[in-house]
């Protein structure tokens, strides 16, 4: 159905509403009307009117206390029925604790959103110097391990659409930013089956992953990851074999959702 000149600016304004629940999701110890207005640059009076309603229907919480906005319940019970939808619950858990208790270091599940990774779920092993990639976060494609394996194994147009049009920003000294070796290293991930992140992204990390599929689809990549101090790559490449294996039994439970 077209729009009708009412429904255009109804529509404008569920828009806002998504913009600012998103960036109160950037808060989660909350934020003050003013704060987020300012950062939307929507105005004052707009944002307390988005504010409210998403209140209204628990998508907010407001603390009349210290006047501060958080997310709702409304959105942990959506985030639930995705994981659900999507196979990331039951026995997915258990599987990445299994890579954990095999490897001694964190193990992510990350699938791809838009021109990002979105991680799903982050296992942490039992060693003192962790590494944090906090589920429900985003983290740039192009110089992650599992950024890199989302990228490769997608489909052929969205493959060549990331490659083509990523920001390949530098974030350290060995963050890819030439499109052509973005290229060449997207094309050797399609080739060896993995991928790896050689302190691309975050100085002092290094990480391996391999992808998931789901009638012959990636739908999920799975990445050990460890301080660069304790593990090279070599050490890391050594545990593809079970990684593949768990990607193997992940494949199978996201089938069955």
């Amino acid at each position: 159905m077209p729009d009708t000149p009412a429904s255009a600016p109804n529509r404008d304004m569920v828009g806002k509403a998504l913009s600012l629940l998103t960036l109160l999701g950037d808060h989660p110890h909350g934020a003050v009307a003013s704060a987020l207005a300012r950062e939307s640059g929507f105005p004052l009076s707009t944002a307390h009117r988005l504010l409210g309603t998403l209140v209204r229907e628990g998508y907010a919480k407001f603390n009349p206390t210290t006047r501060q906005y958080t997310v709702g319940l409304r959105i942990f019970q959506l985030a639930q029925t995705v994981s659900v939808a999507y196979g990331f619950a039951g026995m997915t858990r258990p599987i990445l604790e299994g890579i954990s208790a095999a490897t001694h270091e964190a193990t992510l599940l990350a699938v791809l959103d838009g021109d990002r990774q979105l991680y799903v779920h982050t296992v942490q092993g039992p060693q003192q110097v962790r590494v944090v990639g906090e589920p429900g976060t985003h983290g740039p494609l192009h110089c992650a391990a599992v950024g890199k394996v989302l990228i490769a194994f997608s489909h052929d147009d969205v493959r060549e659409h990331l490659i083509d049009t990523l920001d390949l920003d530098q974030f350290t000294a060995n963050t890819i930013t030439d499109r052509d070796a973005f290229r060449t290293e997207i094309d050797a991930v399609r080739t060896r089956g993995y991928a790896v992140a050689d302190e691309e992204h975050e100085a002092g990390i290094r990480a391996i992953s391999v992808p998931i599929f789901v009638n012959q689809k990636v739908v999920a990549a799975v990445a050990t990851a460890a301080p660069a101090f304790r593990a090279s790559i070599d050490q890391l490449v050594q545990h593809v074999p079970q990684l593949e294996e768990a990607a193997r039994s992940l494949s199978t439970v996201m089938a069955l959702r």
